[in-house]
């Protein structure tokens, strides 16, 4: 191990229950061990991804959040501290997790109050007092947007949330205290409340604007503090004293308005939410208030990038706030939010930081710490914050569709590693019948499909006509901010080269009946829609032309605000140039697959730095030093510019189809345009089919 993480494995204590080293890996969606936004139970799934990270030597573990009532208020199932059996299996469990040394925490919460995503007929049953109450014997709804105040939801601004009654937040109470005295029982090492964090039903009751309230949960500082504080010191009382109690907190809320949050580096905001001033009284309220320790970053729902940080925010973007909110307590404090090995071994050496949080590095490579440890870093598959697989919710205007809301149950799964979570369907397993398998194309679909047929026993030969593999995520890859997609292609290539994978550059397939009866693999990839009916459609540049080197000049406009387009035009944007954005749709990055922690920092970032942005706006024709469009009004806007990046997006062009050619499989976008996600898993399944 390099000797420069060295103050990473120092032992360290929460309370008085000690920690092996200051690794933690926090929480996830789809990693509760009681079932995550399901019937409470003991989710077995869960447990083996916990236990397995145990065993790799992380040193505190905080399964995904567990609402301590039913997330939707189905009776039957209101409080988590009704199922014994679930504790039973918790009490069995915490015997075989205790011997690989590692601790755990459970992560209990009050519930999402305004944050929680409502679809359609939510939103209807919401407005509709009567249809409200023939569902609610099904459905809580009324449950469900409770928050501290009559505010708006996150998603939906015309939905408000009622109120919470004081007997509903005292019966809250309660069961943290009894579901943490269940949980010590059990053998759990101690629990983490979530939260007074990113806009949860907490953190709703701690902020001014979020809570109206008159009663004693408002108005003053120590009331709208009054309910995380009675929860720790219930827990004390019914659990013990001396049983440890983290707390989840957002040390700066980032937050401009409904709906609306800071980018890096932008400072001349008047903060929404919780500003440093009231952070660092609150930092130490609570820590007299009984919290053994605080679990931070900053942001909210209205600024979810800050908590779930995406490519384009930077590395240990939340570190200099929570270092400084250090300075205010004495109980140990632990940063998330892409944290570097590198900056979290520092600041905990120079004791500025007790503890490091990850989270999707264990998705990736569920054993990247294990590599760590042996020194093969090279070994890692990283991370490319793309939230394609672990997040994958909320896309076009922050609307979740039926879609959505089946990928919300379906959480912790990863883009570029198709086994996780997956295990009973992606799973590597070793063929009786070794084969040659031609696969044409070398991309990151291609030799996704060579690496599980190497590993399964079969002789993967792969054809690409350039002279280096890549396919197109060579240039989807290449501007300055993604570095982690340049490292995941620098992965698959030399997993190519530890495998023995038969390579032949320089070549390319015109047919395949050279090939025989042996299994083939296609992917061949897409082409660039062009826009041939736009007169002078020839002098514009397509968006992998420009990612790939081509010369722009100073003033640019990109024709085509989806993702591709909108991260051309912040590269752009980034160097300095004068960029402009043409959107046929009413709104940028408005398809799916896109995490709104992912789309709505560049939308709110082209917003701040005032990129101008014509939505609902079709090119009609590229002239000399400008374009022509037509706006929705029906109305002619001609935009000044000397270079034309069109991203119309793309086609499939498979080399064959699979009909008729019963040993042909297509994976990636040859098969159909999609994500990182769709080319991998496809390919997985492809590999494992033969």
């Amino acid at each position: 191990m390099n000797e420069k993480y060295n103050a990473l494995f120092t032992p360290w204590k929460i309370g008085n229950v000690e920690m092996k080293n200051r690794i933690v890996q926090c929480s996830m969606g789809g990693t509760s061990l009681f079932g995550w936004m399901e019937p409470n139970h003991f989710d077995k799934e869960a447990a083996y991804f916990l236990l397995n990270r145990a065993q790799d030597g992380v040193g505190l573990i905080l399964p995904g959040m567990q609402c301590i009532r039913d997330p939707l208020g189905i009776p039957g199932r209101k409080w988590l501290y009704q199922n014994d059996q679930m504790f039973k299996q918790l009490k069995e469990y915490m015997v075989e997790f205790h011997k690989t040394g590692a601790k755990l925490f459970i992560q209990l919460a009050a519930g999402m109050g305004r944050s929680m995503a409502i679809n359609g007929w939510m939103t209807m049953l919401a407005k509709n007092n009567f249809l409200n109450k023939i569902v609610s014997p099904i459905v809580d709804v009324q449950y469900i947007c409770a928050s501290a105040s009559e505010v708006p939801n996150r998603w939906k601004e015309d939905v408000m949330s009622r109120p919470l009654t004081v007997k509903e937040i005292q019966d809250m109470v309660h069961a943290f205290g009894k579901t943490a005295k269940k949980l010590r029982a059990a053998g759990v090492d101690g629990v983490e409340i979530h939260a007074v964090h990113e806009g949860y039903l907490l953190d709703q009751f701690t902020m001014a604007n979020w809570n109206h309230r008159t009663d004693q949960y408002g108005g003053s500082f120590e009331n709208r503090f009054r309910f995380p504080v009675e929860i720790v010191q219930e827990i004390k009382r019914q659990a013990g004293a001396d049983f440890p109690v983290s707390l989840r907190y957002s040390v700066v809320s980032k937050t401009k308005a409904w709906g609306k949050g800071a980018m890096p580096y932008e400072t001349d905001f008047e903060e929404f939410g919780r500003d440093m001033a009231e952070s660092e009284i609150a930092a130490k309220f609570l820590q007299d208030a009984g919290y053994d320790m605080l679990n931070c970053d900053n942001g909210t729902y209205d600024a979810w990038y800050w908590a779930h940080p995406p490519v384009y925010m930077p590395e240990n973007c939340n570190l200099a706030e929570v270092e400084h909110i250090k300075k205010f307590v004495d109980i140990p404090v632990v940063c998330a939010g892409r944290m570097t090995l590198d900056a979290a071994a520092e600041a905990i050496a120079a004791g500025r930081l007790d503890g490091a949080g990850f989270a999707r590095n264990f998705l990736a490579d569920p054993e990247w710490f294990t590599k760590v440890l042996e020194d093969r870093e090279d070994d890692i598959r990283p991370c490319i914050l793309c939230h394609n697989g672990c997040f994958n919710m909320c896309h076009y205007k922050g609307v979740p569709n039926d879609q959505d809301l089946s990928d919300s149950l379906h959480l912790a799964r990863c883009a570029v590693n198709a086994e996780m979570m997956q295990w009973d369907k992606h799973y590597i397993k070793k063929t009786n019948d070794p084969k040659t398998v031609h696969i044409v194309g070398g991309g990151i679909g291609g030799m996704e499909a060579a690496r599980v047929l190497t590993l399964r026993g079969h002789k993967p030969i792969i054809y690409e006509k350039s002279g280096v593999l890549g396919g197109t995520f060579i240039a989807a890859s290449s501007e300055s901010y993604k570095g982690k997609l340049r490292d995941l292609l620098t992965w698959y290539r030399r997993e190519m080269e530890k495998l023995g994978v038969e390579v032949r550059l320089n070549t390319e397939v015109k047919e395949i009946a050279s090939f025989g009866t042996d299994p083939v693999i296609i992917a061949t990839g897409s082409t660039p829609r062009v826009l041939k009916k736009v007169p002078g459609h020839e002098k514009m540049l397509e968006a992998c032309e420009y990612l790939l080197g081509a010369p722009v000049g100073e003033k640019i406009a990109v024709v085509g605000g989806g993702l591709t387009g909108c991260e051309i035009a912040y590269e752009l944007a980034l160097q300095g140039k004068d960029v402009t954005i043409v959107e046929m749709k009413d709104d940028l990055v408005s398809q799916k697959g896109v995490c709104l922690a992912n789309s709505s920092y560049l939308r709110e970032w082209f917003a701040w730095k005032q990129v101008p942005v014509y939505l609902e706006t079709t090119l009609r024709e590229v002239k000399d030093g400008s374009i022509v469009c037509a706006a929705k009004d029906g109305s002619s806007v001609e935009i000044p510019c000397d270079t034309v990046i069109s991203s119309a997006g793309y086609i499939s062009t498979p080399l064959v189809e699979e009909k008729g050619h019963k040993n042909v499989q297509l994976v990636g976008d040859c098969l159909r345009v999609g994500n990182l996600r769709s080319v991998v898993w496809r390919a997985y399944e492809a590999a494992m089919k033969i």
